[in-house]
């Protein structure tokens, strides 16, 4: 079983930055895919970016350019590098864990409040 702790949050100004760090219980480099998600009021969660254990990298739009998505598999640990932050990427953030075929799993952490002032 895979638990996720996200962390990283925060009040920041448009245009700053933050980092988020995602921190997996269990190995996650049994999962197949492992993500970045975010739900703002009112909204349903969306994707915001996905890495695959080959290391392939996806991106929702709204967020190329600004957001970099990274995994350290020795430290079980996904980070999303957030730069030029703008008061729509207010969101809460949740870290996702997929593993798709073999003994497959779908792990959300509890999410983590990044709030974008203007």
């Amino acid at each position: 079983q895979v638990q996720l702790v996200e962390s990283g949050g925060g009040l920041v100004q448009a245009g700053g930055s933050l980092r988020l760090s995602c921190a997996a219980s269990g190995n996650i480099f049994s999962a197949d895919i492992m993500g970045w998600y975010r739900q703002a009021p009112g909204k349903q969660r969306e994707l915001v970016a996905t890495i695959t254990r080959g290391g392939r990298l996806n991106y929702a739009d709204s967020v190329k350019g600004r957001f970099t998505i990274s995994r350290d598999n020795a430290k079980n640990t996904v980070y999303l590098q957030m730069n030029s932050l703008k008061p729509e990427d207010t969101a809460v953030y949740y870290c996702n864990a997929r593993r798709l075929v073999t003994a497959p799993y779908d792990y959300w952490g509890q999410g983590t409040q990044v709030t974008v002032s203007s």
